[in-house]
């Protein structure tokens, strides 16, 4: 019998360890290649807890706190710790609810209890308190059926709840001191390497969890309060819990009733009631009013809003017409180049501001402005006949990724824009300390609407999705404070809708493929909902954007 197996560390180290180390211990030869503390294992590009040990030779790597996958790692760790140090502070009986990401953390709230702001002090406390006991992460494999009795003896009813609806035989608790919780992904393997994070009271019983991000990774970073996204996911979780879907549970519940058709119904209607409210202030402003601005991230559903949002002042008696930011790139070679020689179609001023916004002043005047149509082939603007004059009753739509820059728009006075940040802003949980991210909303609308229009794999859009989000930590979220007005496209119901897509497509990522870890993630998350068919999805539905048979763009 083999005493010891090799680990190969990206092709540069190979070392032998004893047969059954833990991966804890081989993770502390390879420290000094990382910044931060190692969260979990990638060993032949399977996704591991530190606590999982070495029986046969592996390809290994690490992922630490500055990874996409690190860091949801570290997020939810620091999320049970949390719950650990409210229970040792408040009693048994006191619980949190992880509500949704605002700003570089998550908005939460105390429940069974009334939080005083100088409570928030205490509870951060108890935390660097068990930190610094440096505690084990214990993950307990168990069957479904013990892990959702032992949830109901201590009635914490949304873990049974959501249980009910998994399929898998065993699911995979952890253990934190004496406390017992459900994550549907991996945890770090000690809370010593949980230790940076910031408590910030709101209001009532509300405060923000702040921790470092991919793109900070270095420290946690003061809370900035966003006054419109915040009033924006309490209205929707508000809205939510009134037609009694507050968790996956919730709606797995109505899905496997057959009832899940007025769900669509109310959801369309929560997001057209947002439309309905924007014409009528624009029409109230139409003096003044004449560009609407419309920026968010991606798979916002940024087309479809403009669209429809087009239908709706036309149906106040405004003569819309639309221009493509797109369309005012500067010509190829005027192009900005970034740090490694490509030429930076991101930035802003990669557009041909001067243009833009010497047609957007005429415009404004009254004149008679000819568009370009920029050729990506050529890399040149061209003037194929396309004019359009606006008069007292035209608004000009403006959908892009830089729309909510004031640099794109200088000439024209504030109170001729009307700025519009959209945003899937999922209040959906899947029990109270697992929330759905906005951003896996948005992954997985991408991966469908790329697969179905642009022909690309689950494993190519997940490779893109770091530039993306880099993109829209760059060019879009520092912008969102100056918007008039934030949309919310989120539907309640779309997970259910964009699982029958999107997993088959993550089923077929490759082994081998460095998305594949993410793939199965998304997976394991997708098992927390009950699919929903599209059949009853209206045409013109936002959703139909991603999944196809819509009005707007079929």
């Amino acid at each position: 019998m083999e005493k010891t197996v090799k680990i190969n560390f990206r092709d540069l180290v190979t070392n032998e360890y004893p047969v059954g180390t833990s991966l804890k211990e081989v993770s502390k030869d390879f420290k000094k290649y990382f910044n931060y503390p190692i969260l979990a294992a990638k060993m032949d590009n399977n996704l591991f807890s530190l606590s999982h040990t070495i029986h046969k030779k592996h390809d290994i790597d690490f992922y630490d706190r500055s990874s996409e996958v690190g860091n949801s790692i570290y997020n939810s760790s620091l999320q049970l710790l949390l719950v650990v140090a409210i229970k040792k502070v408040f009693g048994s009986n006191v619980d949190v609810i992880v509500e949704h990401s605002i700003d570089k953390g998550v908005y939460c709230e105390l429940l069974n209890m009334t939080l005083e702001k100088s409570d928030i002090k205490k509870i951060e406390d108890k935390m660097h308190e068990l930190v610094l006991q440096n505690l084990v992460y214990h993950k307990v494999s168990v069957s479904r059926i013990d892990a959702i009795k032992y949830f109901n003896s201590r009635k914490q009813y949304d873990k049974v709840n959501v249980l009910k609806y998994i399929s898998n035989s065993y699911v995979n608790l952890y253990r934190l001191d004496d406390i017992y919780d459900y994550f549907f992904g991996e945890l770090a393997n000690n809370t010593g390497d949980i230790d940076d994070f910031k408590l910030t009271y709101i209001k009532g019983n509300g405060f923000v969890l702040s921790s470092p991000t991919v793109s900070n990774p270095e420290c946690t970073l003061d809370y900035v309060h966003h006054k419109l996204m915040f009033e924006s996911f309490l209205e929707y979780t508000e809205w939510g819990r009134k037609v009694g879907i507050a968790t996956a549970s919730d709606l797995n519940s109505i899905v496997s009733n057959g009832k899940y058709d007025e769900i669509i119904r109310l959801s369309e209607v929560y997001y057209e009631n947002q439309l309905s409210h924007v014409s009528d202030v624009i029409y109230k402003n139409k003096n003044e009013i004449k560009f609407i601005l419309i920026a968010g991230p991606s798979s916002s559903g940024k087309t479809t809003t403009a669209k429809k949002l087009e239908v709706y002042l036309a149906s106040r008696g405004f003569t819309t017409h639309s221009i493509s930011i797109d369309d005012y790139f500067l010509e190829r070679e005027q192009t900005p180049k970034d740090a490694n020689g490509e030429y930076d179609f991101e930035g802003v001023d990669a557009i041909d501001i001067e243009l833009f916004n010497q047609h957007l002043a005429k415009l404004l005047d009254g004149e008679r402005v000819l568009l370009p149509q920029y050729n990506f082939l050529t890399g040149r603007k061209e003037y194929k006949n396309k004019y359009i004059q606006i008069g007292e009753k035209d608004v000009v739509v403006i959908e892009g990724l830089h729309a909510l820059n004031d640099k794109l728009t200088m000439s024209i006075e504030r109170k001729n824009k009307y700025k519009i940040y959209v945003c899937p802003l999922t209040q959906l949980n899947i029990d109270r300390h697992n929330r759905v991210h906005t951003s896996d909303t948005r992954r997985l609308r991408r991966i469908v609407r790329d697969n179905k229009y642009r022909g690309y794999s689950a494993a190519a859009t997940l490779k893109m999705w770091k530039k993306i989000r880099e993109g829209e930590e760059k060019h879009i979220f520092p912008f969102q404070n100056d918007a008039d007005i934030v949309i919310n496209t989120a539907m309640l119901y779309e997970i259910g809708v964009l699982k029958i897509y999107a997993e088959p497509l993550l089923f077929s990522v490759p082994e081998d493929d460095e998305s594949y870890p993410e793939a199965i993630r998304l997976i394991n998350f997708l098992r927390n909902f009950l699919p929903i068919p599209s059949d009853n999805i209206p045409r013109e539905s936002l959703l139909r954007e991603f999944i196809g048979g819509g009005c707007f763009n079929d």
